[in-house]
């Protein structure tokens, strides 16, 4: 696949809009969140502070910088990625059912973030209005319907793309950046020694003096980490070295900006609003241009979590883990570029019933963070797996010893899971049962779906070709692969005598590459008939019309299956109207209609 071809400095301010959005709107609302938790004491501030910089090193920097991006599968990267490596490396049995399993539930708990971290975002940035004179009694349900109305404008404008408004990404958010390093600096000069708090002896006696609680403080420490998946995520984008050295860049200007804000809180005994309060103490000629500032960043988080999303839902149709969905693709140029109806409607709604529900960027907090902790545990299992069966010892010492750090992280946010963290689990559940039912249920149509080998069907074939009962030209029969063949075929040329001239049975076959798509096979099996099979990457478009007439098919009709389902078992009426909502699979491909002949085969399972 081919990355940018920009300068690297271009490629790095690219990746700053891209990738950094979520992770880079973090500190409006971090420490505000963990000091109505615990007392913003010196030695509280200084511990916290060395927490949210050992956090930032050990989760972001060590497993997604270094050991997820030297991983990947022709530059690609994501938990979808990282459970295709280790499948590829297992031997069948058990062990790859419970790794798929645990690549669902990750898969499942990424598209439940992707309803909380646009609704915290915006919501906690639109609260920044309270600091403006005059605007210090702005209620609560004026800042939601703000919100609101912010949030319907952004999936309003996903259908036509987002290539156009990406280029202007990311030299805002390296403006947001220079932003936060900058206030952070300006306010560590009143306080030069709050560096100190780098050293993790500061980390270690916070939990010493505040015992347990303490402890359950790393489910808000966690919250400036949200995003670091991105880095690996998003490296199919723009290549692992722009995002590398961009994260060189915003890790310093996030250290700078969280030490600003102890330096703040600190001095001024007020953590609430710390990152707002800390530019308008700096400047207040400059603090409505920054909230204009903060809600651009805010936006551009949510719309990369968007983007996320919709990509991680495309990657799964392709891999057969959720129903097809029509697609529009919106960019000639960024292959990521995609737009989901379906997908943009339901998480506008589910973005604003979070919005409603829990009114205020603090209450949030409290469903926040779960869904990404458990799936930077579920990555970090899978990346010290993939170390141990490549024997790489070194790497799978460090990398045990993130799983270690994410592991206590996990068990610290589950007490979240009372207060909303809960949400996280209902909607990671509903994605997940709808994987299970779509998974399940195409594997009892297969079985029940009584195909024939090849060879047997060769023989039958030529008995009938022989006899010239055929239709002058040529026809395309879809089968699922080429070893077998589908029932509607027998049906088609058995039963109702349609056979043409030249007949050629093709299959369309994703693979374990992102990309490249191509004719693999086309051969005469008997006279008359030919088989063919395509195959095409995870992440790819194929224009099937198109490339057909470029491989000289010149077909009259083509012919598809399509089932009728009944059946007894409750949860299979679930699957059955999946099947029917979904559309066809031919329709995915934009086939001619006056050329496609649907063959219905009536089922029981």
């Amino acid at each position: 696949m081919k990355h940018s071809t920009n300068s690297p400095a271009k490629d790095i301010i690219k990746a700053m809009g891209i990738v950094f959005g979520d992770i880079g709107t973090s500190p409006i609302y971090t420490l505000s969140i963990i000091f109505t938790l615990t007392i913003p004491s010196k030695e509280n501030v200084f511990g916290v502070l060395s927490l949210v910089f050992w956090t930032l090193i050990t989760l972001v920097t060590i497993q997604y910088s270094w050991l997820a991006m030297s991983m990947s599968i022709r530059g690609e990267g994501g938990i979808i990625v990282l459970k295709e490596i280790l499948v590829s490396m297992l031997k069948k049995g058990r062990k790859i059912g419970f790794i798929s399993f645990l690549g669902y539930i990750g898969v499942s708990l990424l598209l439940g973030d992707g309803v909380i971290t646009p609704a915290i975002s915006i919501l906690s940035a639109v609260e920044g209005l309270k600091l403006i004179p005059g605007l210090e009694s702005i209620n609560i349900n004026t800042i939601i319907i703000i919100t609101s109305v912010i949030t319907i404008l952004l999936f309003a404008i996903q259908y036509k793309g987002t290539t156009k408004v990406a280029l202007s990404f990311g030299p805002i958010m390296l403006v947001w950046f220079a932003s936060l390093f900058l206030s952070g600096f300006f306010y560590i000069i009143h306080m030069p020694e709050i560096f100190l708090a780098l050293n993790p002896i500061y980390a270690i006696e916070f939990f010493i003096h505040n015992g347990l609680p303490g402890f359950f403080i790393l489910s808000e420490v966690i919250l400036c980490a949200t995003g670091g998946e991105a880095l690996y995520a998003d490296m199919g984008h723009l290549g692992g070295k722009p995002i590398r050295q961009a994260w060189g860049f915003v890790f310093i200007a996030l250290i700078v900006n969280y030490l600003g804000q102890g330096a703040y809180i600190i001095e001024h005994n007020d953590s609430n609003q710390a990152l707002f309060k800390l530019v308008s103490n700096f400047s207040e000629v400059f603090y409505i241009p920054f909230l204009i500032l903060t809600l651009l960043a805010t936006v551009i988080a949510s719309q990369a979590m968007i983007s996320a999303v919709m990509s991680l839902i495309f990657q799964g149709i392709n891999i057969g883990i959720f129903p097809l969905m029509k697609i529009k693709y919106t960019s000639t140029e960024m292959r990521s570029q995609i737009y989901l109806p379906s997908v943009n409607w339901l998480l506008l709604i589910a973005v604003l019933f979070m919005i409603f529900l829990f009114k205020e960027s603090i209450n949030l907090a409290a469903a926040y963070g779960l869904a990404v902790t458990a799936t930077m545990f579920i990555s970090s299992i899978f990346i010290v797996t993939i170390l141990w069966n490549r024997k790489d010892y070194v790497k799978m010492s460090i990398a045990m010893f993130v799983l270690t750090i994410t592991m206590f992280y996990l068990i610290a946010v589950t007490h979240k899971i009372p207060h909303g963290g809960y949400w996280s689990v209902i909607i990671a559940v509903v994605v997940l049962l709808i994987m299970w039912l779509w998974i399940s249920g195409m594997n009892r149509l297969r079985k029940f779906l009584r195909s024939v080998d090849l060879d047997t069907f060769i023989e039958s074939f030529k008995q009938i070709y022989e006899t010239g009962n055929y239709v002058s030209g040529e026809a395309l029969f879809f089968n699922k692969n080429l070893t077998t063949v589908s029932p509607y075929i027998l049906h088609c040329m058995f039963r109702t005598g349609i056979m043409y001239e030249k007949n050629t049975i093709i299959s369309v076959e994703n693979t374990d590459s992102p990309y490249g798509v191509k004719l693999e096979k086309y051969e005469e099996v008997s006279p008359g008939l030919f088989v063919a099979r395509v195959t095409y990457g995870y992440m790819e478009v194929p224009d099937l019309p198109k490339l057909f007439k470029e491989w000289k098919f010149n077909e009259k009709a083509i012919f598809y299956g399509a089932e009728e389902i009944k059946t007894n078992k409750f949860f299979l009426k679930f699957f059955i109207v999946l099947k029917k909502i979904a559309p066809n699979w031919i329709s995915y491909f934009d086939f001619p209609y006056n050329k496609l002949h649907g063959v219905v085969t009536r089922i029981e399972i």
